[in-house]
C-alpha cells in the first residue's frame, strides 16, 4: 500500500469565483471538465503479509519489517494531521472505487463530490487493483479477488487515520464492488472493537457509511457488517455479555439503490444471487424481509433511486444531480431522510425515495 497526494482541475483555470456560480447552475454555460495534476507518492508500506523470523519460543515479525511499518505509518498520519489542520471540519470522508474503476476514475468522483462538500473535510480515495483486462466476465473475477486481496490495506488505513490526532470523525463511502471490500473491512474492524469492549464509533470514529449501487449479495452484506453484535458467544471485553445492552449504534448507513441498475441486473446472473443490495425494492420483499428491515430503521436508510441515467445506470451517484445533493445533504449537512433540506418522500421506513423531478 502506497500513499500520496493528487490535484485534480476542474475547468480550464477558471477563476474561483466562476467556478462558485457555475456550479450552482443547472445547465452550465461554462464547461467545467475535470482533468488530473500532479500525483505524488509520499510513502509506501511493506508488502503483505509482513515477514516473520523464527525465534527462540517461536516466531516474531521482521524487526526491518515492522521499522518500515512505522515509518510508512508516521507519514501517512502526518499528512493526514497536516491536512486536518489546515481543514474547517476536522474529518476525513474516504472513497472506495468499484469495478473495473481507475485510479483516475476514483480522483474524478472524490473531486467532485468533495467540491460539493464545500471543500470543508479531508477527502481521500482507496484505489485497489481493479480493472481487470480479460473481458467483462473473467475480468470481473479477477476484480472480485482484487477486492479480496485489497481488504488488509483498506483495514490498515481506516485504523490509522482513525488514530491521527485532530480527526474527529471518518465517513466512509463505497461504490459498486467496493461496497464489497468495505463491507469485509467493516466485519473486522466490529470485530477489533468488540473485542476491545467498544464500537466501531468510538474506538474507529466512523459516523457514516455509505453504499453506493452496491455490488453485493443483500444477505453477505448484512452477515458481514451486522453479523459481529449478532454472535452472544463472541468475547466483548474479556467475555461474552450475551444479553448486555448496548448504547446506541453512532453510526449510520445509509444504501442507494436503483432497480433499473443494468450493471447489478447482469452480476444478480453472474452470482445466481437472489438480490443484489443495489437492487432492493421494498416493494418486492417478503413481510418477513421487510419486518427485519424496519427493525434496522434507527441504524439503516435505503435511498430508492429511480431512472437512473447512462447505459448502465449504475454512477448516478455522480451523473445525477438529484442523488449528488443528497449525499450533499448527509454528509455536509447531516441531515435525516425528509427533514428540510432533504426532501425525500417516504415509502416506508427506512426506504425513501429520489423524488422524480429533482
Amino acid at each position: 500500500m502506497a500513499f500520496g497526494s493528487v490535484t485534480v482541475e476542474i475547468g480550464d483555470q477558471v477563476p474561483w469565483l466562476v467556478l462558485a456560480e457555475q456550479s450552482r447552475e443547472s445547465p452550465r454555460q461554462l464547461p467545467l471538465e475535470l482533468q488530473l495534476g500532479a500525483t505524488t507518492e509520499l510513502g509506501r508500506f511493506p508488502p503483505i503479509p509482513y515477514d516473520v523470523d523464527p525465534v527462540s519460543g517461536g516466531i516474531t515479525r521482521s524487526p526491518a519489517v515492522v521499522d518500515a511499518h512505522e515509518r510508512a505509518a508516521a507519514g501517512l498520519q502526518a499528512e493526514v494531521a497536516r491536512r486536518i489542520a489546515a481543514s474547517p471540519r476536522k474529518e476525513v470522508v474516504l472513497f472506495v472505487h468499484g469495478y473495473a474503476n481507475t485510479f483516475q476514475d476514483a480522483a474524478f468522483s472524490m473531486a467532485d463530490l468533495c467540491h460539493f462538500f464545500g471543500r470543508e473535510f479531508v477527502c481521500g480515495i482507496f484505489s485497489w487493483p481493479a480493472g481487470g483486462s480479460r473481458g467483462m466476465m473473467a475480468g470481473y473475477n479477477v476484480d472480485r479477488e482484487s477486492g479480496e486481496f485489497a481488504v488488509q490495506h483498506l483495514k490498515q488505513a481506516i485504523r490509522l487515520i482513525a488514530q491521527t490526532p485532530g480527526v474527529e470523525r471518518i465517513h466512509l463511502m463505497a461504490h459498486s464492488r467496493g461496497t464489497d471490500v468495505l463491507a469485509s473491512v467493516l466485519r473486522e474492524l466490529n470485530i477489533e472493537a468488540y473485542a476491545a469492549g467498544s464500537s466501531i464509533a468510538d474506538r474507529f470514529k466512523v459516523r457514516n457509511i455509505v453504499l453506493l449501487a452496491p455490488d453485493i449479495d443483500a444477505d453477505v452484506a448484512a452477515a458481514k457488517i451486522f453479523g459481529v453484535v449478532s454472535d452472544p458467544d463472541l468475547a466483548y471485553g474479556a467475555a461474552p455479555q450475551p444479553r448486555k445492552v448496548f448504547s446506541g449504534p453512532g453510526v449510520h448507513i445509509t444504501s442507494y439503490v436503483s432497480s433499473d441498475d443494468k450493471a447489478l441486473t447482469l452480476s444478480q446472473f453472474l452470482f445466481g444471487s437472489l438480490v443484489r443490495l443495489g437492487r432492493v425494492d421494498v416493494a418486492l420483499l417478503t413481510k418477513e424481509r421487510a419486518a427485519k428491515a424496519v427493525r434496522l430503521a434507527y441504524l439503516v436508510d435505503f435511498i430508492e433511486v429511480k431512472g437512473t441515467p447512462g447505459f448502465l445506470g449504475h454512477s448516478y451517484f455522480t451523473s445525477d444531480p438529484a442523488v449528488s445533493s443528497d449525499l450533499v445533504a448527509l454528509i455536509r449537512y447531516g441531515l435525516k431522510p425528509g427533514e428540510p433540506g432533504r426532501p425525500l418522500e417516504e415509502i416506508q421506513r427506512p426506504f425513501w425515495r429520489i423524488p422524480a423531478g429533482t
